[in-house]
């Protein structure tokens, strides 16, 4: 058999081990001292983020891929324009479901559902940023649509850094960075594992999707063009 097809088999395994892994482990990890057991999002709210970076940061190499092949290496470009589009669609996912828990978390520890401070609202920017590329992709009809589509990405990305870095810059309702925040920042060591094992799980979730939605993309993009070469041959 051949690696990659006995991959497709062994990683949806893999993943569904994982999540029930991380689940078990997030269950079995003490509660938080201060929060109690609704402390335990954290163990699926930072993951999402996680993911959500590593899938925007794909499609801004692809997006980049595709507009510096698209010419010389066409074949290249669209599988570069494949992944760019499946991974943001997981990223807007992952985007969102990290504002959800978030939002849950928010109103269980602060009272609130919501508030509109930077970090809040430049996720809430970058996630319509997303949406609007998605959208962009569906109403532009065109061979200029991937191209018009890779430079939103490029743009979109740049409200990834500035999601990082909002609790570092002003004073936000969120609280300060947990990874990476200097003296005092961090998880307790007993906690870490469920951060761990859900990040590596999520990861492992976001990569099989991805996966999914590339095959289909391609199908796609390889039924596009046997009708445009159809056309094609009933014109001539």
């Amino acid at each position: 058999m051949h690696p990659f097809r006995a991959l497709r088999w062994i990683w949806p395994v893999l993943t569904v081990g994982l999540l029930g892994y991380g689940l078990h482990v997030a269950l079995s990890v003490p509660a938080d001292a201060d929060q109690g057991n609704v402390g335990r999002i954290l163990y699926y709210h930072v993951p999402t983020w996680v993911a959500m970076s590593f899938c925007f940061l794909a499609n801004l190499i692809c997006s980049i891929a595709y507009l510096a092949t698209r010419v010389r290496s066409p074949k290249f470009s669209l599988q570069a324009d494949a992944l760019a589009v499946s991974s943001a669609e997981m990223g807007v996912v992952f985007c969102f479901l990290g504002m959800a828990t978030g939002s849950l978390w928010g109103r269980a520890v602060w009272g609130i559902w919501w508030t509109w401070d930077a970090r809040l609202t430049a996720t809430l920017v970058l996630w319509l940023i997303y949406l609007a590329y998605l959208v962009l992709r569906h109403v532009v009809v065109g061979g200029e649509m991937r191209t018009l589509a890779a430079v939103v990405a490029i743009f979109g990305y740049c409200d990834v850094p500035l999601v990082y870095m909002t609790t570092r810059w002003w004073r936000t309702q969120h609280p300060a960075p947990v990874f990476f925040g200097g003296p005092g920042a961090g998880v307790a060591p007993n906690l870490l594992p469920a951060v761990q094992w859900n990040i590596l799980a999520w990861l492992a979730w976001g990569i099989l999707v991805v996966g999914i939605r590339y095959a289909a993309e391609r199908r796609h993009q390889a039924s596009q063009q046997e009708a445009a070469a159809q056309a094609f041959e009933v014109n001539a």
